[in-house]
């Protein structure tokens, strides 16, 4: 019987979700504890490679039980989170069809980049702090030019193993918003000082957020024109774009599947 899971993970301690010769992974750490528990070597799939230190909320994964293993889908799921490490929290087991399939089934998936420009302690393991401002209006102009099907190349890190890099990407927006802690301790705050970017595709390719919001960045900083957004595109080289931003301020924040939209 095949399972589903519902997990997230705090990515600081891995070198992202696949599994990874002599390195810690999600993939990794997951398998090994539903092998210790079920007493059999498990495969697990999840809806997407995401790199190293990038969290997830929400990620979904899928496993089959090993022959002649009956499971108590909630018993296995307090078990794992046992004895799981503390970086990852699986808040559901559940079983679901043998043809379902977390990475293939999926329909859109969608992730969060982080930014500061106030220097906070309390941001400062989960957003990336910048020390310039950026204008905020030019950057929802270029972004908007990413929306549509085409080929992104020019953001996909150099040896990427994709059969296509035409992705379809129907969010990609910046916003400001106020962080719960200010309003729970008092912490100073002002708008504009913390912001976010969205953004959603059908598929994404490997380091291709990371390297949407360096390029978002240039045009936010004056360096470049919102246009210049296509020109990197029609261009189809990842050395016109711009630098990967930091790993540690990128969440996966869900997959939509087609049991989700009936």
């Amino acid at each position: 019987m095949r399972y589903k899971i519902r997990l997230s993970y705090d990515g600081s301690a891995f070198c992202g979700w696949q599994i990874q010769n002599n390195a810690r992974t999600v993939q990794g750490d997951l398998e090994n504890a539903l092998g210790t528990l079920l007493g059999s070597p498990v495969q697990v799939v999840g809806a997407g490679r995401t790199d190293s230190e990038v969290n997830a909320v929400n990620y979904i994964a899928h496993f089959d039980a090993p022959e002649n293993v009956s499971i108590d889908a909630e018993h296995l799921c307090y078990k794992l989170n046992a004895i799981l490490p503390r970086e990852i929290s699986v808040a559901e087991v559940a079983a679901t069809g043998d043809e379902f399939h977390a990475r293939f089934d999926a329909r859109s998936r969608e992730y969060h980049y982080f930014i500061h420009f106030r220097k906070d302690p309390f941001c400062e393991k989960y957003s990336y702090r910048m020390r310039y401002p950026l204008d905020i209006v030019k950057m929802n102009k270029a972004a908007e030019l990413l929306l549509g099907e085409k080929d992104f190349s020019c953001f996909e890190k150099v040896g990427g193993n994709n059969t296509t890099s035409i992705c379809t990407i129907t969010e990609a927006f910046w916003s400001t918003y106020r962080p719960t802690h200010c309003d729970l301790t008092g912490a100073p705050y002002e708008e504009g000082d913390y912001i976010v970017f969205r953004i959603k595709a059908n598929r994404f390719l490997r380091n291709m957020v990371r390297a949407i919001v360096g390029s978002l960045i240039e045009v936010g900083s004056g360096k470049r024109e919102p246009q210049w957004i296509s020109e990197v595109i029609a261009s189809g080289s990842r050395s016109k774009a711009g630098t990967s931003v930091p790993g540690k301020a990128l969440f996966f924040t869900g997959a939509v599947y087609e049991e989700d939209v009936k």
